[in-house]
């Protein structure tokens, strides 16, 4: 498994933490840690847990979860939130306007776990009466949704 790899595994945590309203400071340290793997040129299945520790962005705990990763293939951690958090949910990150905050929020309100789902609910004009969203904000998710499947 190469850096940019395990760097995905970490953004993919950071995101799926955020979605389940974990504390921001624990979101940032994932989002950090990705960041700060993707750009090592050097190979991260060369450290050991005290070399990985000296990098910027990687403290005890995320090392530890480099090391599980090359022991498991994947982190408990990522496991037990994609087993929590519905994978579609990850999908609708790709939308323009629509964040991990977003995508919890029209899950945890309205049930939505898809695209699909999503763009009947701003079809029907449901998203507008969720709080922070208006018909503004339901255009522009329609119209992103609209330019992702052009895509």
């Amino acid at each position: 498994m190469d850096n940019s790899e395990i760097a995905a595994i970490f953004k993919r945590i950071a995101i799926l933490s955020e979605i389940k309203g974990e504390d921001r400071f624990k979101v940032t340290a994932y989002e950090r840690a990705a960041e700060s793997i993707q750009g090592l040129t050097a190979d991260l299945s060369q450290m050991d847990e005290k070399a990985l520790m000296a990098l910027p962005g990687i403290g005890k705990a995320i090392a530890g979860k480099i090391m599980e990763i090359y022991s498991k293939g994947k982190p408990d951690l990522l496991a037990r939130l994609e087993a929590e958090i519905p994978a579609g949910l990850i999908d609708l990150i790709a939308i323009p306007d629509v964040g991990p905050r977003k995508a919890a929020r029209f899950w945890n309100e309205l049930g939505i776990t898809s695209i699909e789902a999503l763009e009947q609910a701003a079809t029907e004009g449901k998203l507008r009466d969720l709080p922070g969203m208006g018909e503004k904000s339901e255009a522009r998710i329609l119209d992103g949704i609209r330019s992702l499947k052009g895509s």
